[in-house]
């Protein structure tokens, strides 16, 4: 059996990989929440791998709150940097592959085409950037280890954009999105199904990885469509991030090409209005 430890496995990844795990015989997990193993701790990792043995660590541990980052830097840096780099170290050491979750914010959003695995990173958000330094942790103290970047992850765990405007659609009457940011949603149990190919593989090509369903939308076309598939009854106006004023920069362009990771697995691209039936239909149940 391949043994593999799960940080951040109370968080909607965690959660999504915990749903299908049963799906994958052959693989053994640990699902750990912040309560369980503090990333940020190296001493408390350095004596969690001393003591338990490991094949892989998908570390979906992050803090993601991109507004409050702004205010709260140490604390995000602890856990995107610093953790990071422990889980860095203390895989390198018990000779454990890590499986690193990362973000389209480590981009500034200023391409014109899809980011790719070689682009530059330049983020403008502490979020962004402390990703990108957790990034850069990884790969100076790891040989074996595969980043995969992801963008406008939801699911039906956890808080998330699609169940905030399930949420607001009984609430409110109406309501206002940005429509000059440009991505691509993704269903966290599609990615979820990605990283345990990965490891149910055995690929040895290791780096980085972009990974997200297919399609390029704004957050308001977005809204459109779960308004539309959930048959919510809201009046739905464009606005734009100027307009909506946030503590944090969002990039304007996150889009990520793909193509590489489909590549490795041999994956057939996964439309995002598909993902999010799929979505509403579990959230539903």
């Amino acid at each position: 059996m391949t043994k593999i430890l799960v940080t951040g496995g109370k968080g909607q990844l965690g959660q999504c990989l915990q749903s299908i795990s049963n799906d994958f015989k052959t693989l053994d997990f640990v699902f750990l929440g912040s309560n369980d193993l503090d990333i940020s701790n190296n001493i408390e990792v350095e004596a969690y791998f001393k003591n338990n043995t490991f094949d892989y660590c998908i570390n979906c541990a992050a803090y993601t709150a991109v507004d409050k980052a702004e205010e709260e830097q140490e604390k995000a840096k602890q856990i995107n940097e610093i953790g990071a780099k422990n889980l860095a170290h203390a895989c390198f050491k018990n000779s454990v592959t890590l499986i690193h979750i990362s973000t389209d914010f480590v981009f500034d959003g200023t391409a014109k085409l899809p980011y790719t695995e070689e682009d530059r990173t330049n983020p403008i958000s502490v979020y962004g950037k402390t990703k990108r330094d957790g990034e850069l942790a990884i790969i100076s103290n790891l040989p074996e280890h595969f980043i995969i970047r992801t963008s406008w992850l939801y699911s039906e765990f956890g808080s998330n954009f699609v169940k905030t405007m399930l949420r607001l659609s009984e609430e409110k009457k109406e309501l206002s999105v940005v429509d000059d940011q440009t991505g691509c949603p993704t269903y966290a149990k599609d990615l979820a199904e990605v990283i345990l190919k990965i490891i149910d593989s055995q690929s040895k090509k290791f780096g980085i990885y972009h990974y997200s369903n297919q399609g390029q939308i704004t957050w308001y076309d977005f809204a459109k469509e779960i308004f539309k598939q959930s048959k919510a009854d809201i009046n739905l106006y464009k606005t734009d991030s100027k307009t909506f004023k946030t503590l944090a920069t969002r990039p304007k362009h996150s889009v990520l090409n793909t193509s590489k990771i489909h590549s490795l697995l041999k994956l057939e691209p996964i439309q995002w209005k598909k993902s999010l039936e799929t979505c509403l239909t579990q959230i539903n149940k």
